[in-house]
């Protein structure tokens, strides 16, 4: 019978190493069953699973890594691996892989400690860690500093639900974010991003804005907030700020419009995804004017809003057509995946308020972004931490493959 041995190196990287290594192994005619392999600051770590064609040549299989480990100042060992033991790594693979990725401003030993105990404490393995995003420079951190590790982990996840909130706590008692994924075919293959636009691509409630104009700001403001948290059905509420806007000049939008900043990390976002040949959309119930602007700022390629009636250069107090509430947001959602030739798991829908929940929820990956507590509890992942190219990070893309 074959001997299973694991080799592992460690030490200096320097080129050619792996070259090397598994040519000792070929030519004493060895099979590789597991190849693994990472450099952190220049220091390399190689495992390989192995099988040796009879027990005869183990120790030569030694003798001659060992030469070669000592003239390149590496550390090798050495061990046996039981048929029974790689019998049940290999069933392992049948099980569920989930991710889970750790999003903060700056990785710390601490964050890192708490999600890895919860891991284990739901009797998970973790297969591989990989930080996604670039590395980050000694002292201060610089504006806009992002930091991302993935974690990519199997096992039989009885509760996924309590998988979840346990992350959750941790990520609410951190300065983190913490997503979970099932790791599908569809992670690396969503296709139709479609955004909220108001507090979500930009800082701003637009309709605040405009009631700052007419001067009944504190009144829509406390009706905006009360529809956010999902106080207020949204069209009546809707339709009762927009009745306060009556009178309001046409000038006012363009002033509105001048203010308004776009999210932190809108724009790479948005330029990464154009580049990796995304689709995107606006869906707001917000205003068409606003919603144009960044269309023709961002390269959105489909924009739903409502369309504010104005006659006479001046606000009449009505909105012209259907209103794009949640339920409208989530038909529209469903519409564009049929148009684009899709299916619902590889859109992504991005959105902050109540009415954003209809949509997050039929899409295959819905986020929550810096959103209203009852907003974050319901979706399914959640970003509050970072700006709002760190959904880049949930689809894998590391930094180096970014615009």
């Amino acid at each position: 019978m074959s001997d299973i041995e694991l080799i592992t190196l460690s030490g200096p990287d320097q080129r050619g190493l792996t070259a090397e290594i598994t040519s000792i192994l070929a030519g004493h005619g060895v099979n590789v069953l597991d190849i693994g392999q990472s450099v952190i600051h220049a220091t390399l770590s190689i495992g390989l699973l192995v099988e040796m064609p009879n027990g005869d040549l183990r120790a030569a299989v030694q003798q001659s890594i060992d030469a070669f480990a000592r003239s390149h100042s590496l550390d090798a060992r050495f061990g046996p691996v039981s048929v029974e033991s790689y019998d049940e790594w290999v069933q392992a693979q049948g099980r569920a892989r989930f991710i889970v990725t750790l999003l903060a401003r700056r990785i710390t030993a601490e964050q890192l400690a708490r999600v890895t105990e919860v891991v284990r404490d739901f009797h998970l393995n973790i297969d591989a860690i990989t930080r996604l995003s670039g590395r980050i420079p000694l002292g201060e951190l610089p504006a806009g500093s992002k930091a991302c590790v993935e974690f990519s982990v199997r096992g039989d996840l009885a509760d996924a639900h309590a998988f979840r909130r346990a992350l959750l706590e941790v990520a609410g008692e951190l300065e983190a974010d913490l997503a979970l994924q099932q790791d599908t075919m569809y992670r690396r293959n969503r296709r139709l991003v479609a955004f909220d636009m108001d507090s979500t691509l930009i800082e701003a409630e637009v309709i605040d804005e405009l009631a700052i104009e007419a001067g009944v700001g504190d009144q829509v403001s406390e009706i905006t907030e009360r529809a956010m948290r999902g106080e207020l059905d949204f069209q009546s509420s809707f339709r009762e700020r927009v009745a306060l806007l009556e009178g309001l000049p046409e000038s006012a939008l363009q002033a509105v419009s001048k203010r308004l900043k776009i999210t932190e990390g809108a724009e790479h976002l948005l330029a990464t995804l154009h580049w990796l040949g995304y689709r995107t959309a606006i869906l707001s119930g917000g205003f068409t004017y606003f919603a144009e602007q960044l269309r023709e700022r961002l390269g959105i390629h489909y924009v739903y809003a409502n369309t504010l009636d104005i006659e006479n250069g001046v606000v009449t107090g009505r909105v012209v057509g259907e209103i794009v509430d949640g339920a409208r947001k989530a038909a529209l959602l469903k519409q564009l995946a049929q148009q684009e030739g899709i299916d619902l798991e590889q859109v992504i829908a991005v959105g902050d308020g109540a009415n954003d929940l209809p949509m997050l929820s039929e899409a295959g990956l819905g986020v929550a972004f810096r959103a209203k507590p009852l907003v974050k509890q319901k979706a399914e992942q959640s970003i509050s931490t970072l700006g709002l190219d760190a959904i880049l990070y949930l689809l894998g893309i590391s930094d180096r493959y970014q615009a």
